[in-house]
């Protein structure tokens, strides 16, 4: 997983940093796995833009995800390592004992031919779901649940990963990606090791063109607009638009906008740094 920098032959390549697609072994994904992929352009059921900043973009097909990981004491052999236009992470194709194929979240160090497995008598070694009471204190981990059953919800994305720092009786105390320090039942299911293609955070698309592949159209910034439009348009010359809020009028950078009577507070042990 290396990054490709780009002869300067263009404008747009100048700056250009992209993956070297090294860690890649299949380029045509499993038919079985994909489904469908249509695009709402931002737009609601009543044809209304609810989400601005969205429309077109490479037609794409979603890869059917195991996020549960509930094939427990069955052994899989890794087929492939695939690029997933629908996330920052790579995946791997698995083939179970059985013949079941799955596409995984690929961790960091994920082998073609590898065998993982999951669940109760699984070994922690990379690629391998356990249970968090399971996994030894000080492990990295992935694809974490949050309610036993429910499928990953943390740290899937590129590079990201958090650390089992201790368990206290029925929760193990983890460090999430953003720095928290927070308590998850250890009946939850987690992944040994980081998630793949690290880089991903370095890359740099070059020009504005590579945004409308990905389905990004051109963004107006709030001070740039009238006031009709936005609470921070308007003013005299090149105004600074005042405190920072959105185009609702919620303040931003640094108001605090979690619910101070919310449910999960009494899980969180350390919030994360400002």
């Amino acid at each position: 997983m290396a990054l490709r920098k780009i002869n300067p032959t263009t404008p747009g390549q100048r700056f250009k940093q992209i993956s070297a697609f090294d860690d890649i072994t299949c380029t045509t994904p499993e038919k079985s796995l994909l489904v469908p992929m249509k695009k709402s352009g931002g737009r609601n059921n009543q044809g209304k833009m609810t989400v601005r900043n969205i429309g077109g973009g490479h037609k794409r097909k979603y890869r059917l995800i195991d996020f549960k990981r509930d094939r427990d004491g069955v052994k899989a052999r890794v087929k492939t390592i695939e690029y997933d236009p629908n996330r920052s992470a790579r995946i791997a194709l698995v083939i179970y004992e059985d013949g079941e194929k799955r596409y995984i979240v690929a961790p960091n160090g994920l082998q073609v031919g590898q065998i993982i497995e999951s669940g109760k008598g699984a070994v922690p070694e990379v690629g391998n779901a356990l249970f968090l009471s399971d996994i030894p204190l000080g492990t990295v981990v992935h694809n974490i649940e949050m309610r036993p059953g429910q499928g990953a919800v943390i740290a899937r994305s590129a590079g990201t990963f958090a650390q089992l720092v201790s368990r206290d009786g029925k929760y193990a105390i983890l460090k999430m990606p953003s720095g928290e320090t927070r308590k998850i039942l250890v009946t939850c299911k987690a992944t040994v090791g980081s998630v793949s293609n690290s880089d991903h955070a370095l890359e740099n698309s070059g020009k504005a063109g590579r945004s409308r592949w990905l389905g990004r159209r051109p963004r107006v910034r709030g001070v740039a607009m009238n006031p009709v439009d936005h609470p921070m348009g308007g003013g005299e010359g090149r105004a600074s638009g005042g405190q920072p809020r959105s185009r609702a009028g919620l303040l931003a950078k640094g108001f605090k906008t979690r619910a101070k009577k919310k449910e999960s507070n009494k899980y969180i042990i350390e919030r994360r740094k400002k």
